[in-house]
């Protein structure tokens, strides 16, 4: 499969390698004005902080706009590690925490490797590894009625031969977070299956692109598990996805694999300069954070009165599950014609029966909680 990033899919059933529909596209085909158009199915904010807009005004940028950024990105390397508590030199800048995957797979994975995947989670991690002529090897996560944890007897069965496991905590697109000590584990069962077979240990990615949301971090975890790169970004909770920044941390070992593949200058002066300062803010994360709590317990309660049974979520979006797969296209057909995007899911995926929301604006949400409640049939 040939990856085609610049054909856009049906927005309904997108493709593993096709990226969605944009907002100009889907306002052509329900032929709505373009200005209409509220992407619930992208995880990102309705604005970034406020502090951005005096930011930018000021026009303090890391370099001239004609140069480009110091290429080791020092100031937003530092004002990471003090957020993260780990040393600059423990991280890597990358545009986006994609960019970091991306860089991932292509310092691990070689033709015929196998990596491992708890599914369902996060699109990219099959993406980037089928790139990579390697091999997904994916392995169910428990049901609803399990918190759709991962399965750790399996997952350490599994990973017997792998090189990469991609691991995402809270996990997208489920929206829940791993119980308490499942990850911590996992990774020493998978060093002492390493130990027993005489051969490395595989590389463990966490994507953490949540985490701020329930307030803590497996960081810490690389002490014992030297194979660790943690995955961080501003993209979720610092409501910056269009600055493309992101980290990963990892033992200096670790990333010293990593930086060859690290492309020059991939994150602009501007982003730089921003993220550097907001990181700085806490203020701007804490008035976020607040902001999503609120608005997804009201979500949550709109859908429920629409008749909808949303999932529990600790992060920006809900995953509602309905009774069938032509349940769930039915509504998403519904809700685009509102212009309202849904997250959709094919129909192989295991979670082709649900959609998946992300928690907007009051105004916003207001507009998909009236879609729901004038549906006549809501599951």
């Amino acid at each position: 499969m040939s990856p085609t990033p610049t054909s856009m899919s049906d927005p309904r059933v997108p493709a593993s390698y096709s990226w969605e529909a944009t907002d100009e596209e889907v306002a052509r085909r329900y032929r709505l004005p373009v200005e209409s158009i509220v992407r619930f199915d992208l995880n990102t904010s309705p604005a970034p902080p406020a502090a951005v807009a005096r930011l930018l005004a000021a026009g303090r940028f890391e370099t001239s706009l004609s140069e480009y950024p110091p290429s080791d990105y020092r100031r937003l390397a530092a004002a990471a590690a003090r957020v993260y508590g780990v040393p600059a030199e423990e991280i890597l800048v990358g545009a986006g925490a994609d960019e970091i995957l991306d860089l991932v797979a292509k310092a691990f994975l070689g033709e015929g490797d196998q990596a491992l995947i708890p599914t369902p989670s996060y699109a990219m991690y099959r993406v980037l590894t089928e790139q990579r002529r390697a091999e997904v090897v994916a392995v169910p996560r428990l049901g609803p009625d399990g918190e759709r944890a991962l399965e750790r007897a399996a997952v350490r069965a599994a990973a017997r031969r792998a090189v990469v496991v991609w691991l995402c905590n809270p996990n997208n697109p489920t929206g829940r977070l791993e119980p308490d000590g499942l990850i911590k584990g996992l990774l020493d069962d998978l060093a002492a299956d390493a130990a027993a077979d005489g051969r490395d240990a595989p590389i463990v990615v966490l994507d953490e692109a949540y985490s701020e949301f329930v307030g803590r971090s497996l960081v810490g975890l690389r002490a014992t598990y030297p194979r660790l790169i943690v995955v961080r970004t501003v993209s979720k909770a610092y409501a910056l996805a269009g600055l493309r920044v992101g980290f990963a941390i990892a033992r200096r070992e670790t990333l010293a694999r990593i930086e060859p593949y690290r492309p020059p200058g991939s994150v602009s002066t501007v982003s730089v300069s921003i993220a550097t300062e907001i990181l700085d803010d806490p203020d701007s994360l804490t008035d976020n954070l607040g902001r999503v709590a609120a608005e997804r317990a009201r979500l949550v309660d709109g859908l429920r009165t629409a008749g909808w049974h949303p999932e529990p979520s600790v992060t920006n979006f809900l995953l509602v599950p309905f009774d069938s797969a032509e349940a769930a296209a039915r509504v998403a057909e519904a809700l685009l014609r509102e212009g309202l995007v849904p997250r959709t899911f094919p129909a192989d995926h295991p979670l082709a029966n649900s959609l998946r929301l992300t928690v907007r604006d009051q105004a916003q949400d207001d507009r998909l909680l009236a879609a729901a409640g004038s549906m006549e049939t809501s599951r």
